[in-house]
């Protein structure tokens, strides 16, 4: 199990609880942050084991975003972490989940501030919870910058347009009660409890059968840009497999057994 300085990785049963830690910057993004997370990712992916994923953030913050200090030329802590990024130039963007997606559901838990790169990261996840007084918001244009991390071409595909360029615009803060009006978010719960609730989530998805979560999670995103009809051939091509598995029958078992199932990945 992995981690560094300013992300910490730890496990809860079957889920991987993966913590932004560097909360004396609001868990700005630092290059330790962004290997640990990447390494996170990737462990997630090759641990049969590992089920879900929670994203988090240490000390009341998820993500401020990237370290604008470190932007302006004064550096960035870490520099052990270097020839990481140029062994693989493409790593910062894997860890912001900007085209990588992890195997298994990867499920974000907001408290305080999740802003700039912090909201780029969270389109990545695919579910989300956050603290009634969590903020997000796509602050880059204020700084005459770009939101270079996707949202230019994701959140319009995740929330409606109207809303999607009026975040990306003004680069005003939203509300954890308005972020879930415009389907931004899914749950809003007191301040303090997210991470509760996205172990739960977590537990819930860890009890079904592995195979066909993985499937399922892949089939949604593989059809969201097709046609219906090549949408729908997509589905049955991942769909059909799964049924021939022998989790499959042990799920049919189990309901007829009326018992927990017990699934091996199979």
């Amino acid at each position: 199990m992995g981690g560094t300085e300013h992300l910490t990785v730890r496990r809860e049963g079957a889920t991987l609880v993966l913590t932004l830690n560097r909360p004396e910057a609001r868990n700005a993004l630092s290059l330790p942050m962004l290997v640990g997370l990447y390494d996170g990712w990737t462990e997630a992916d090759e641990d049969d084991t590992i089920r879900s994923i929670v994203l988090t953030g240490a000390g009341g913050a998820f993500c401020a975003g990237m370290d604008l200090k470190a932007l302006a030329g004064d550096g960035m802590a870490g520099p052990q972490y270097r020839d990481r990024l140029t062994a693989d130039p493409d790593l910062h963007w894997k860890a912001m989940l900007r085209h990588h997606r992890p195997r298994k559901p990867v499920i974000a838990a907001v408290e305080g501030p999740c802003v700039a790169g912090g909201t780029e990261i969270l389109q990545g996840t695919d579910i989300r919870v956050a603290g009634a007084s969590a903020t997000f918001g796509l602050f880059e244009v204020r700084r005459a910058l770009f939101p270079i991390g996707g949202s230019t071409v994701r959140l319009q595909r995740q929330i409606p347009r109207t809303h999607a360029l009026e975040m990306l615009l003004t680069g005003r803060p939203y509300s954890a009660e308005e972020a879930a009006r415009i389907g931004l978010i899914g749950h809003v719960v007191p301040d303090g409890t997210a991470l509760a609730e996205a172990l739960e989530i977590a537990e819930r998805i860890n009890a079904c059968g592995p195979l066909a979560v993985e499937a399922v999670k892949a089939s949604v995103y593989e059809s969201a840009e097709l046609t219906e009809t090549d949408g729908l051939a997509a589905e049955l091509a991942r769909g059909r497999p799964v049924f021939d598995t022998a989790d499959a029958r042990e799920g049919a078992r189990a309901f007829t057994e009326k018992r927990p199932p017990v699934y091996k990945r199979a």
